[in-house]
């Protein structure tokens, strides 16, 4: 874990604050719109490019663990998200939106640095970070059309957001295989990329905060409209992974990985996917930008407590 990935969550922070300052001037405001999709697939290139890819049969050897980390992520973890939002956020639909798409995708990048404080099985978090990239790109389309298909106040075609993630996940990700092979495993844009990756996540967060500042300003309560469906989803899947850790006898290492496994949500994706699929609901993108603000500060609360009640 390099020095910037300690400070990740500071640095983040201090985007959001820079964006949302520099936001003020219009001519930033009226132009950062332009650069957010750019980063984020930058940022995505660099995770695409250290990321593990050759490990995904490796993580099928822990095979309890697998089964149990999938059925958590990809069938527990929508239902519940779906109900909650649909309790807290059904008069907010945009926000209903943002809040399932921030929660159905397992993290992908900053997991690893909370499951690393939190002293758990890297190797094994590692390991399963493709399995669940993977899973949520194909599953992402099909939880809209179950969710939000019927609904006729959202708009959400299918072909829109299938092609959106072809379009924001496919050319990163065949940039980063093409560099991996010319020159061989990454080499010195690897070393760059492992260094700078949160760096591109914090410029993308910054032009995100700028372009969006006036949403954000005549929308100061969708921090308070957010924060009781996260802070019950936190909860609830925290409680649910520790207690099926603990009746499925994983060991201590084990547990912690699966606990931060299924807290940690991977918004840049989503918010690279909610940029592409709906540029005119400025809500949506909104609430992913939000989501790290609240839970960031929860998976270092909860990695503590990890370390404490061991």
């Amino acid at each position: 874990m390099n020095r910037i990935e300690k400070y990740q969550p500071v640095i983040i922070l201090l985007a959001v604050c820079i964006g949302f300052l520099v936001g003020g001037v219009d001519v930033v405001q009226g132009n950062a719109g332009y650069f957010i999709i750019p980063f984020l697939m930058l940022m995505l290139y660099g995770l695409f490019l250290i990321m593990p890819l050759k490990r995904i049969l490796t993580s099928f050897k822990n095979v309890k663990f697998v089964v149990v980390a999938l059925i958590i992520n990809f069938l527990w973890t929508p239902v519940i998200v779906y109900l909650i939002g649909m309790f807290f956020l059904a008069e907010h639909p945009l926000l209903w939106v943002g809040f399932v798409m921030l929660a159905i995708t397992p993290c992908t990048d900053w997991y690893l640095i909370f499951t690393s404080i939190a002293k758990g099985d890297t190797i094994l978090s590692t390991s399963m970070l493709p399995v669940n990239l993977l899973l949520q790109l194909l599953l992402l389309p099909v939880y809209f059309h179950l969710f939000f298909g019927v609904d006729q106040s959202i708009s959400l075609p299918l072909y829109t957001i299938t092609e959106s993630i072809l379009l924001i996940i496919g050319i990163p990700l065949i940039l980063a295989i093409a560099t991996r092979r010319v020159t061989k495993q990454g080499g010195r844009a690897e070393r760059f990329f492992g260094q700078a990756n949160v760096l591109f996540l914090s410029l993308a967060i910054v032009a995100m905060f700028a372009s969006e500042r006036s949403a954000l300003v005549e929308n100061p309560s969708v921090v308070l409209l957010l924060l009781p469906p996260l802070i019950i989803f936190f909860i609830i899947n925290f409680l649910a992974s520790n207690a099926v850790g603990k009746f499925c006898r994983f060991g201590r290492q084990e547990r912690t990985s699966l606990i931060i496994m299924t807290l940690a949500r991977n918004s840049p994706i989503a918010l690279a996917i909610a940029i592409a699929a709906f540029p005119d609901e400025p809500l949506i993108a909104l609430s992913l930008v939000i989501g790290p603000i609240i839970e960031l500060p929860v998976l270092g609360l909860v990695s503590r407590l990890l370390i404490i009640y061991k």
